[in-house]
């Protein structure tokens, strides 16, 4: 496919950034073993990637770990698996959470990152009234510390290459023990340049229904305008209460 000029195909350039030496390569043994093969009673959440294990005991040097394990049948694969240990081994950021390890043998691929232990923003956001409600100081917090996390993913990776998310929504946004903010699931994340004044990033479109932006949607050139934008939608979800697609609504 010819690409206009000064555009760069995200989808054929995803490895600009390197695994770091800091991400571990467990094996499926110490896996089985820290979610005694993988017992349903250990799930603390399912998405499009497959299920997440909670590891109540250490695995390497952590205490607590939530472990994603791809499913054969995930809408999801070896792409965005490899996507996540490329972009997030390299990364180190106060508000993005923090990618332990992977394991890849045979037909098993599992991410290991730290544990969250208060879930994410999206669950509480639906439980007004409930001990999961958030304050207004909390809100406010958690919505400047997930902003860091993305300007760090935009600007601040290299000289020359930021990261755009491409999925930003509240489900992504985890809350550590103290409520931080922290971003995750970076399946779906391309390397890009800093400079998209001159560039665009042609790619399929991927991410969620409700926070896409149109623009994106309809021309598939991606630029980090699109995670604002999507940040935008995450910002009326706080202060409103309501969600981003209301399936209630005919």
């Amino acid at each position: 496919m010819l690409l206009p000029q000064n555009t760069v195909d995200a989808d054929t350039n995803s490895s600009i950034i390197q695994p770091h030496q800091t991400c571990h390569r467990f094996t499926l043994a110490e896996i089985q073993s820290a979610t005694n093969n993988f017992d349903v009673k250990l799930v603390i959440g399912r998405g499009g990637f497959g299920n997440v294990y909670k590891c109540n005991h250490k695995i390497g040097l952590v205490d607590q770990v939530a472990l994603k394990r791809l499913q054969t049948t995930s809408n999801q694969g070896t792409r965005e698996f490899e996507a996540e240990i490329e972009i997030l081994s390299k990364l180190r950021h106060g508000n993005l959470v923090s990618l332990i390890g992977y394991c890849s043998e045979g037909n098993e691929m599992v991410l290991a990152y730290e544990f969250m232990p208060n879930g994410n923003l999206h669950d509480h956001l639906r439980k007004n009234g409930t001990d999961l409600y958030l304050s207004w100081l909390q809100r406010l917090k958690i919505c400047i510390g997930a902003a860091r996390g993305l300007d760090y993913l935009h600007t601040g990776t290299s000289t020359r290459h930021g990261v755009i998310h491409r999925d930003v929504k509240t489900s992504n946004i985890l809350l550590d023990a103290n409520f931080a903010a922290k971003i995750s699931d970076f399946g779906l994340a391309r390397v890009g340049p800093i400079d998209q004044t001159k560039t665009l990033v042609s790619t399929s479109v991927k991410g969620t229904f409700g926070y896409m932006d149109p623009s994106y949607f309809y021309t598939g050139n991606l630029t980090r305008k699109s995670d604002v934008y999507a940040f935008g939608v995450v910002l009326f979800e706080v202060l409103s209460g309501k969600q981003a697609v209301d399936r209630s609504i005919d």
